[in-house]
């Protein structure tokens, strides 16, 4: 393999997707089911029959790309995701389905008769929604179609409209027949980064647990209402969102962290007294009774603050999964892989969530890291270096060897 062609060849795929979603800012905008998600499969099945493969899309949107029209009774699948968060980086997802493009292309160029197909699923990011891995998961039947309807944009346009609109179904075809799937994917944290490694071969992920917190308080003027009279739900907010803060931190030594990232106020103006708040919630780690203890203490404990302030409050699941402990033998296959190439490598969990953890409910599965430049993602700044995708791509490569002797 020629290292230096290789590099060009992932520069020129990235080339072709640059523009697309593109912000002022530097970084990128391409929210799940939305037009520039559209723009960026097109531009994935321009790429891949401009290279020879063949590309079908499920009953999702999902794009799988293969060898020309190779019939598999079984076969491996390699892919992420090509959308973003708003304002977001370029390789998060896109070096997952690149990589796989890369093995799919060496698997052609030395005649390596190993049966592959290369996915790019749709809408895995949770922001055009409010629920993460939505391609994924349909694909794998762990979304039914009743909750389609539940789920809407900003736009306030349900999944179950946008499937209407774009003649997707919303009882897709569950994937048959699946060996295994391996993701390729930059950390989005510093792990590798701080230790100086260039591959993390990823052990579990955590799930994330989403919530909606309205807290219905009283609006109000700002100047003649006493201090003594008010149901400021903003202040109310305020109190949950330290809670959640310290309910993280003591459970941080499993793992586990909480957020808030979301906060919605009305009316959102100067002279009034904020009569409703909105907070969205995201607890995640890897240990199921971790979380629990955070989300248990959330309950009581924002029960507490309203009652103690006499606002009402409305708490909803928005979306709760479970962590996810990827295949060990594929695990095992992997870190032989990296030895057998010399490529350094430490055993990782994921904090983030992937479509790994939907796949592994219908096959093996398995990750691999490569280090992102300061462990920045989720941001303009976001940055991995091509070298590092070629060298994980060589392990997924020297693992679909080992499981096709």
């Amino acid at each position: 393999m020629d290292s230096l062609s290789d590099v060009s060849f992932l520069n020129s795929l990235f080339e072709r997707f640059y523009p697309i979603g593109s912000c002022e800012n530097g970084g990128v905008t391409r929210l799940g089911y939305g037009p520039e998600e559209n723009k960026m499969h097109n531009m994935l099945k321009d790429i891949s029959k401009g290279l020879g493969f063949k590309v079908e899309t499920d009953s999702a949107g999902n794009s799988f790309v293969g060898i020309g029209d190779a019939k598999y009774e079984k076969y491996h699948i390699i892919g992420s995701h090509l959308d973003s968060v708003p304002s977001g980086g370029r390789y998060d997802g896109v070096c997952g389905v690149l990589s796989g493009l890369l093995v799919l292309n060496w698997i052609k160029k030395y005649n390596l008769k190993i049966p592959v197909k290369v996915v790019a699923f749709r809408c895995e990011e949770s922001s055009a929604f409010g629920r993460a891995t939505i391609g994924s998961s349909l694909s794998t039947g762990s979304i039914k179609d009743s909750e389609l309807a539940k789920l809407k944009n900003v736009n306030g346009e349900s999944l179950l409209d946008v499937f209407e609109k774009y003649g997707y179904s919303p009882e897709p075809y569950i994937m048959q027949n699946v060996i295994d799937y391996i993701e390729l994917h930059i950390e989005q944290g510093r792990v590798l980064w701080e230790k100086g490694m260039d591959i993390g071969i990823v052990t579990s992920i955590a799930a994330p647990r989403r919530y909606r917190l309205n807290i219905l308080g009283r609006q109000d003027h700002s100047g003649a209402t006493p201090m003594y009279m008010r149901k400021d739900a903003l202040c109310a907010a305020a109190e949950v969102i330290s809670l959640v803060e310290e309910l993280g931190k003591k459970e941080s030594v499993h793992s586990t962290v909480a957020t808030v990232g979301i906060i919605k106020e009305k009316p959102n103006v100067m002279n009034v007294v904020p009569g409703f708040v909105e907070l969205g919630i995201d607890i995640r780690g890897i240990d199921k009774d971790s979380i629990n203890r955070v989300l248990d203490g959330l309950k009581k404990d924002t029960d507490n603050i309203m009652k103690r302030r006499g606002i009402d409050y409305e708490f909803q699941k928005i979306s709760s999964s479970d962590p996810v402990t990827l295949d060990r033998s594929v695990i095992e296959s992997l870190k032989r892989a990296a030895k057998k190439l010399n490529i350094d490598f430490v055993e990782m969990p994921s904090g983030a969530g992937h479509d790994a953890m939907e796949m592994a409910n219908i096959t093996k599965a398995g990750m691999i890291f490569i280090p992102c430049k300061e462990g920045i993602s989720h941001n303009i700044h976001e940055k991995a270096d091509l070298d590092k995708v070629i060298e994980g791509s060589k392990i997924i490569l020297e693992y679909l060897k080992e499981e096709s002797l």
